[in-house]
């Protein structure tokens, strides 16, 4: 993705969130939602005002009034540049603040990008333990704001939790929460929405179904397939673990 470039000629009022300049785009494409690296600080362009209306996107050699977040705003300067950062780029810093700003991607793939860059470097062994989990809240964060079905995104965000488990360890004592087995297995059993014996017998007649509740049967497969994770370090006897064990048993059955 080409990099956009800004050049202030004003900053007309700003405080520490952030604040309205007056720039000129001098390079790239200038979208809502980017976020910008300034003299070692971060910015996100929330919204732009050429001639008096708003505009998703500014082109080079174009003037507009520009919101920005970001506690650097108010310490830019008169023809200072600031620069776009690609989100396949960004470092966890720049993806954390970015998310906590709250804006809306400048492209909808950049939440797509920004998933698959969580989920590269939640899978990097090579990076510090607590450095992954943080990439693997970001992706559940990139997910949730995917606008996914809700069974799609339940299986997504449950592969991730799931994998954090099996490959880090349950972290029950940790808090970060994301690795307590007990909370996936309520996590899935609270969004499959029929129960085993059902699913069971629509799972048996399955090429006699209308397409919708085949596809419906396939993403509960693909849903539960995460307490496998899970399982081992469930109490035996207990009616979570029971509950597990009777989808579990019942996804064998699905298509």
């Amino acid at each position: 993705m080409t990099i956009a470039e800004l050049q202030v000629y004003s900053v007309e009022e700003a405080d520490v969130s952030g604040g309205v300049c007056i720039v000129r785009c001098v390079g790239g494409v200038a979208r809502t939602g980017q976020v910008y690296a300034a003299a070692g600080a971060r910015a996100v362009l929330r919204r732009i005002e050429w001639y008096g209306r708003d505009v998703k996107a500014l082109d080079a050699a174009h003037s507009a009034k520009v919101h920005l977040s970001g506690a650097i705003v108010p310490l830019l300067g008169r023809f200072q540049v600031i620069s776009s950062i690609p989100v396949g780029a960004l470092s966890l810093a720049d993806a954390e603040f970015w998310l906590a700003d709250g804006a809306p991607p400048a492209e909808e793939q950049d939440l797509h990008t920004l998933r698959a860059l969580g989920s590269g470097r939640m899978q990097d062994e090579r990076l510090p333990e607590a450095e992954r989990i943080r990439w693997a809240r970001i992706q559940l964060a990139a997910i949730e704001r995917m606008g996914l079905a809700p069974l799609v995104a339940a299986i997504d965000s449950a592969q991730v939790r799931a994998y954090l488990i099996r490959y880090l360890g349950p972290g029950t004592g940790t808090g970060d929460g994301l690795r307590d087995p007990v909370g996936l297995c309520r996590f899935v059993l609270d969004r499959i929405g029929i129960g085993p014996d059902e699913a069971l017998r629509d799972g048996r007649v399955w090429r006699d179904l209308e397409p919708e509740r085949i596809l419906r049967l396939r993403r509960l497969k693909l849903l539960t397939a995460s307490l496998d994770a899970a399982r081992p370090h469930l109490a035996d006897g207990d009616r979570l673990g029971a509950a597990v064990d009777a989808w579990l048993r019942v996804r064998k059955e699905l298509p």
